[in-house]
């Protein structure tokens, strides 16, 4: 699977549509709404994840690649690989995360 699907869930994202999609593939489904600047740094999973943007702006590293990420962007992330998060729009952000 490609790390970075621009526009794969198209805007506006249906949340909705995105769990049942997930929840087919054997994925688990949370949301996160954060602050503008908020960061999580250097994450390294046991499982694969998946995280699609809703709303707002947000820059992920996965590995040694950068993306940045808009309304239905997903990003793929294999398990054991370090990633990080930060918003950037000034706004904040919700995101979607799920894990195999």
């Amino acid at each position: 699977m490609e790390l970075f699907q621009k526009g794969y869930y198209g805007a506006p994202v249906d949340e909705a549509a995105v769990r049942r999609h997930w929840t087919e593939e054997g994925y688990s489904f949370g949301v996160f709404t954060d602050p503008p600047g908020q960061e999580w740094n250097d994450f390294v999973h046991a499982t694969d994840e998946y995280v699609a943007v809703a709303q707002g702006q947000v820059r992920i590293s996965v590995g040694d690649q950068t993306f940045v990420a808009d309304p239905g962007d997903l990003v793929f992330i294999p398990r054991g690989v370090n990633h990080s998060l930060k918003t950037l729009s000034a706004a904040g952000s919700r995101w979607l995360y799920g894990y195999n």
